[in-house]
């Protein structure tokens, strides 16, 4: 089949009748839905779900963006996205990383999102492309390139002529460049959802008519691009025409009812599988269980699509974060920074996937009916009567407390904030709230390289500038953005003033003081060529005030604030009128008054000397004469050479000891960091940031760091990060905590047979064996994975069973129950819980990091133990 048409429900009848034929007659909803192999698929919709040749599906689908991580990374991150239960990955495209200068393109490497899209294909999984091009996705700019700006009388995502025609070349530039490696779905590629615009609502409201007419130009000009899959807009209820409506959120399945047109499927754009951070914000956390819950909900509705918001956040590399957002982006997904499993995330919502694919018959074709239970329960059915097809989702909306449901005259125990799933209306098959899957710890290991050859020099830049050296001359302070378009972070403001004799203060111990008004991000500022102090905004509120006590003297003085910017903004509407720079400037606290300078004259330079002779770069780097380092220097630019770290842990730098600034590895961009801004619990948003080993080589490699506000980088660490301590924690008493189930015509029955009681397995990552038992227990054990005790029922035979049946192995099944380990349920106070803790190791791996180990307890995760 060559073209591919859309078909809404009414349209498309005899296809919906061939796949229900087809679904009945399928040997099990766990076969293989869909291989990539077809010259052409059709897919169309109705108000179940997106179909693919006519045939309802169930999508779980995951955020990975490929610039936030190298190309490298890529195959390893899908690999453990399906093998997380996945079928779908999607992802944003962002335009100024694509046309970062107009009509100058860049596709390669971390951008060449077609060799991104075809991996997709490779790994029998779907795609949803969100071309936008506006994204916002907490990226630079939201994504748009800052030469629109620049555009005449342009005005940014409303009816404005200049804007839509630039908007619609760059859609039909990406349109074609996919349909030209047929990755769409109608010519048997992997894209089977495209997204123009992104949450747009708001901002309809705000621009009013002009908004509503926008986007329905907007929808007019994707629909006829002829991609041959449908268009979404997400967190636009009013979509136009076609255009299917989809929700953003964390609790869809109770705050969205879905599309106004009922032939539309409910499709769930963005589940949050946390937060993303700014700095100055503490660790943002959300536990597996709620998740679990919410996307448990968002089927039982009828919804059968959810896209995890991110499955890996990845890195913001370089420049590419928007205001204040840090480098790290969703380290809480399923898929941390680095791509390691998050567990018990990663497994609860791998459990779930399973779970509700034994339940995709009824979900896609069972009538739908909802039976109240009492005040905050219910059961919401799905069920086929004629062929013995039934699903139930038993929900308690209780936050506080447990409860024992009857449905169908027998009795169910539901957790408190919990669904569970009976996969055939009669066995409980996963609970969103009882938490099956392993626990890991994530821990951070010292590398010799840290301490070998740790030698660094450095280049200054105090060489402060004055007014008259500046060639860009105006009045008062001009605005950070126009003057750097983008291109840097770092504009110099300079002017000088005069001060006789009786301008001085009387008082020997009276300072005066400068007081620098910003619109934002950040400031370094000098009088006379010292140091005089910093000061920053936030994310919530950029402008600020910095005021610094100064020494001055008689005569000629000279001021010069380096302003910083911490990104773009990312969101809102009239973007390409958000300002960054300082603005009023006075000195207080002379003996004539307060003097102001904000038409002082000022004279400005964009960038620093280090940026312009890319000393980042080992081209650039003989440009100028380094010298050895002294510590605690502003503006300071500082360098080292290292070797790799053995092995193929990922990378991290710990820049606890710096301030503030840029750090470059082999001229590739890491990222800003911003150690000196504390959050509210006294410590930095982040301190250890990722270096992906494809950016460096074997031996010498450079580190470069750009210090605005002093530091001491000698005392830089290089890590390695581990995933390597696992752990379960599962009670006998848990009717949900039982193994792998599978569904037999219309029988569900647990894998391999036998009994159902419950059972532990802990599972290392790949290449890697159990080396060690660290904590067992049965009874009433206590604490999280890393931090177990003991408690008053406790079994010492529980280690010497664990060890045998797991040292030596990747994957090991442990019982939970008393017999397995000589527990006493009579035991006062016991749980009938095993926990276990374990270590895995490469099989020919001795411990060789004895001669130091440094492990940062991740922080728990809310529900985990």
């Amino acid at each position: 089949m060559s073209g591919l048409r859309v078909r809404p429900a009414a349209a498309a009848a005899l296809a919906v009748a061939a796949a229900l034929l087809a679904l009945m007659m399928a040997p099990g909803p766990a076969a293989a839905a869909w291989k990539l192999t077809k010259k052409g698929t059709v897919v169309s919709y109705d108000r179940r779900s997106v179909m693919v040749d006519g045939r309802r599906e169930l999508f779980f689908s995951g955020s990975i963006h490929y610039p936030r991580s190298p190309p490298d990374m890529w195959p390893d991150l899908l690999a453990k996205a399906k093998e997380g239960g996945l079928n779908v990955v999607e992802s944003y495209v962002f335009w100024n990383i694509h046309e970062p200068e107009k009509g100058v393109y860049d596709f390669e490497g971390r951008y060449d999102m077609v060799k991104f899209f075809k991996l997709i294909q490779e790994h029998d999984m779907y795609a949803v492309v969100r071309i936008g091009p506006f994204v916002q996705a907490e990226w630079n700019h939201g994504g748009l390139p800052y030469w629109l700006r620049e555009v005449p009388d342009i005005v940014f995502r409303t009816n404005n002529e200049p804007f839509k025609q630039h908007m619609e070349k760059f859609v039909k530039l990406i349109v074609n460049k996919l349909k030209d490696a047929n990755l769409f779905a109608s010519q048997g590629g992997p894209i089977v959802l495209a997204q123009i615009e992104n949450e747009y609502q708001h901002l309809e409201a705000a621009f009013k008519e002009e908004g509503t007419k926008y986007i329905n130009w907007a929808a007019r000009m994707a629909l006829s691009t002829n991609t041959g899959v449908p268009w979404i807009m997400c967190k636009q209820t009013k979509a136009p025409g076609e255009v299917i409506p989809t929700c953003n959120g964390r609790n869809c399945g109770d705050t969205w009812p879905g599309p106004i047109n009922k032939t539309q499927p409910l499709l769930w754009t963005e589940n949050w599988t946390a937060q993303y951070r700014v700095f100055g914000d503490p660790p943002s956390q959300r536990s597996a269980e709620d998740i679990a819950f919410a996307v448990a909900r968002f089927f039982s509705v009828g919804g059968t699509m959810t896209n995890y918001y991110m499955y890996h956040g990845g890195t913001n590399f370089g420049r590419t974060a928007a205001a204040f957002v840090m480098p790290k982006y969703y380290d809480e997904a399923p898929l941390d920074e680095f791509g390691l499993y998050k567990e018990p995330k990663w497994g609860h919502l791998r459990d779930l996937h399973q779970a509700l694919k034994l339940c995709k018959k009824a979900l896609l074709w069972g009538k739908a009916s909802t039976q109240p239970l009492g005040k905050q329960f219910e059961a919401r059915v799905f069920e086929i009567p004629e062929q013995n097809v039934c699903v139930a989702f038993l929900s308690n909306h209780n936050t506080k407390d447990d409860a024992t449901l009857t449905f169908r005259g027998q009795p169910y125990f539901v957790a408190r904030h919990s669904i569970s799933i009976l996969a055939d209306c009669k066995t409980v098959v996963f609970s969103t709230q009882h938490v099956n899957s392993q626990h890991n710890q994530r821990t951070f290991h010292f590398a010799d390289q840290t301490t070998k050859n740790n030698v660094w020099e450095m280049f200054d830049e105090e060489k402060i500038p004055k007014y008259k050296q500046a060639k860009i001359r105006r009045r008062n302070a001009g605005e950070l953005y126009n003057l750097t378009k983008d291109k840097t972070d770092y504009l110099w403001y300079t002017s000088s003033f005069k001060l006789e004799a009786d301008d001085m203060p009387l008082r020997r111990d009276i300072r005066p003081v400068l007081e620098v008004n910003s619109h934002g991000h950040s400031s370094v500022a000098f009088v006379n060529k010292a140091f005089i102090g910093c000061g920053h905004g936030t994310k919530m509120n950029k402008a600020f005030i910095l005021q610094k006590p100064m020494d001055l003297k008689q005569g000629v003085n000279h001021v010069a604030v380096l302003a910083t910017t911490m990104g773009m903004m990312d969101s809102g509407a009239y973007l390409e009128h958000r300002e960054a720079g300082i603005d009023r400037v006075q000195i207080q606290g002379l003996n004539a008054g307060t003097l102001d300078l904000t038409n002082n004259g000022w004279g400005h330079i964009v960038g620093l000397v280090g940026e312009q002779k890319e000393i980042y770069t080992e081209k650039g780097m003989g440009s100028v004469t380094w010298k050895p380092a002294v510590n605690d220097k502003p503006l300071t630019w500082y360098k080292r050479h290292f070797d790799m770290p053995s092995g193929d842990d990922p990378l991290v730098l710990d820049l606890t000891p710096m301030g503030k600034g840029m750090m470059f590895v082999n001229g590739q961009g890491i990222g800003r960091y911003w150690i000196s801004y504390k959050h509210a619990l006294g410590r930095p948003s982040q301190q250890l940031y990722h270096v992906p080993r494809s950016f460096l080589r074997e031996k010498d490699n450079v580190l470069v760091i750009f210090e605005e506000e002093g530091g001491r980088p000698d005392a830089i660490m290089i890590l390695t990060v581990k995933r390597d301590n696992i752990c379960t924690f599962i009670s006998e008493k848990n009717p949900a905590h039982i193994r792998s189930w599978q569904r037999k015509d219309s029988q569900i029955t647990a894998k391999g047979g036998g009994d159902l009681k419950p059972r532990a397995t802990l599972s290392c990552p790949p290449k890697k064996v159990i080396q060690q038992v660290v904590f067992a227990s049965y009874g009433n054990p206590e604490g999280i994975c890393g931090n177990y005790t003991v408690g008053s029922c406790h079994t010492p035979r529980a280690k010497e069973v664990a060890e045998k049946a797991c040292l030596g192995q990747r994957t090991c099944t442990l019982p939970v129950s008393a017999d397995a380990y000589g527990g006493d349920l009579n035991c006062p106070g016991t749980t009938a819980t095993l926990a276990v803790q374990a270590k895995c190791s490469k099989r020919t791996l001795r411990a060789s990091w004895s001669s130091w180990l440094m492990n940062w307890p991740e922080t728990s995760m809310a529900g985990n133990r």
